[in-house]
């Protein structure tokens, strides 16, 4: 599932559910809690306007300052919902106007410190609307970025939700920051930010944020009772009623789809928000971004891209390509090698990951090939672990693999041998393809 809600004017409307507590044993739920950039973008009798109300919102808490509606506009009155204007920034700043020598991470950690400072009436005000809502909840500012992700990451701790997927959701925005650029051109004359950084979200700013929150307070409950000065035990209980439940047991396995060009923005989104789970676990090995329309368009020509949908989502992907020369090197045509194995963060039914490497080992019997290879960074021992519980070999090790992008990097080499028994895709859905025991060209 795509955390983002496509809208035609807003660009950053994320659904704050699926994320996981700590312990495993429960979820936020889904369709309850919001995320956005400015809802004062939106026009009654518009296709937008038709969106928003289906999604049953109760209550709009509107984070941003009294001259930014008055410039922008706010959210058109409705029936259907409340709206609570409540600044929580009390010292404005541009950040356009910023030279190129700030350091987003430590800038932005001390703006959000000073929010969570001067803002406190503010964020217990929204807090207390969050806990007591029983509809749907939307809170936003302009780009929903800074203000919005400072409260969405204190809702989530509150919930118990484990700081690397508080972190994750704050970079997440780095998907819409394209067209967040693109707005704020279109408004400035077709300008550009002074400030590199404008719109971006690296992992460093909430990750210093918080670590600053603990050193002054020492835990994000501790900031809630002595700032804000509200009951603590009594908040995380009304949230966690509200919001959390146990996450569903099973589900139908994954429907396996080739993918077509018009899949390509799809699996580039997917590829973006893989890398940023990874970053916020302190995974450096894909780059947001950095997987273009082109290089899936690429791989569907020369070998193949598999789509997995669980139900009406995407839940995952990957490529199979039929030679590897940048990390196996020359090799005789008996294997497929495994790239790009996604799954969708969060969302994606357990076991989605297992699933796709049965695929995909299917894929590579039906061409009568009798290995799977595939490889994974060398220092990512988890990844490796996880590839060899799932019955792969480590084979050797490639030092100076490039993707044509950087510096050579070492990686892992693992294989799997397929055997002749019958593949695993008789246990698996495919749509629209059948199994060919011809070689691709």
């Amino acid at each position: 599932m795509d955390r983002h809600i496509p809208f035609d004017a807003l660009h950053n409307v994320r659904d704050l559910g699926g994320y996981r507590t700590a312990d495993g044993r429960h979820r936020v739920r889904p369709g309850l809690l919001y995320r956005a950039d400015s809802l004062g973008k939106l026009r009654p009798g518009t296709a937008d306007w038709d969106r928003f109300l289906a999604l049953g919102v109760g209550t709009v808490i509107d984070l941003r300052h009294g001259w930014e509606i008055e410039a922008r506009g706010r959210v058109p009155e409705d029936a259907s919902f409340t709206y609570r204007h409540l600044s929580i920034e009390h010292r404005p700043y541009d950040q356009a106007a910023l030279t190129a020598d700030v350091d987003p991470g430590p800038y932005l950690a001390e703006r959000f410190l000073e929010v969570a400072h001067d803002g406190h009436a503010e964020i217990r005000t929204a807090l207390e609307l969050i806990a007591d809502a029983r509809e749907p909840v939307v809170f936003h500012c302009a780009s929903g970025k800074d203000r919005t992700g400072e409260l969405a990451a204190l809702v989530l701790t509150l919930l118990d939700v484990p700081e690397t997927t508080v972190v994750e959701d704050f970079t997440l925005t780095a998907l819409a920051t394209g067209a967040l650029l693109a707005e704020w051109s279109a408004r400035n004359g077709g300008r550009t930010p002074t400030w590199p950084a404008f719109g971006t979200t690296p992992a460093s700013v909430m990750r210093l944020f918080l670590a600053a929150l603990r050193e002054r307070h020492g835990s994000v409950d501790a900031y809630v009772a002595t700032v804000l000065g509200m009951d603590v035990d009594a908040l995380k209980a009304g949230l966690r009623a509200r919001y959390l439940e146990e996450p569903p047991a099973g589900g139908p396995e994954p429907v396996y789809r080739r993918a077509t060009p018009a899949d390509a923005p799809a699996l580039v989104r997917l590829y973006s928000t893989a890398a940023l789970w990874q970053q916020a676990r302190g995974i450096d090995q894909w780059q947001p971004g950095a997987k273009d329309e082109e290089h899936f368009l690429h791989r569907m020509r020369e070998g193949e891209v598999w789509l997995a949908h669980t139900g009406p989502h995407l839940t995952g992907a990957y490529e199979l390509w039929w030679t590897d020369l940048a990390a196996w090197g020359p090799r005789p045509a008996d294997a497929g090698y495994i790239h790009r194995l996604m799954v969708t963060p969060h969302t994606a039914p357990p076991g989605t990951g297992r699933h796709l490497l049965a695929h995909a080992e299917s894929r590579i019997t039906a061409t009568g090939r009798t290995h799977a290879r595939l490889d994974c960074l060398a220092t990512n021992p988890r990844l490796r672990a996880y590839y060899e519980k799932a019955g792969y070999t480590v084979v050797g090790e490639q030092r100076a693999k490039t993707d044509g992008t950087g510096s050579p990097y070492t990686v892992t080499l693992l294989e799997k041998r397929l055997g002749d028994r019958p593949g695993p895709d008789r246990s698996l859905r495919t749509v629209g393809v059948s199994p060919s025991r011809r070689r691709p060209a």
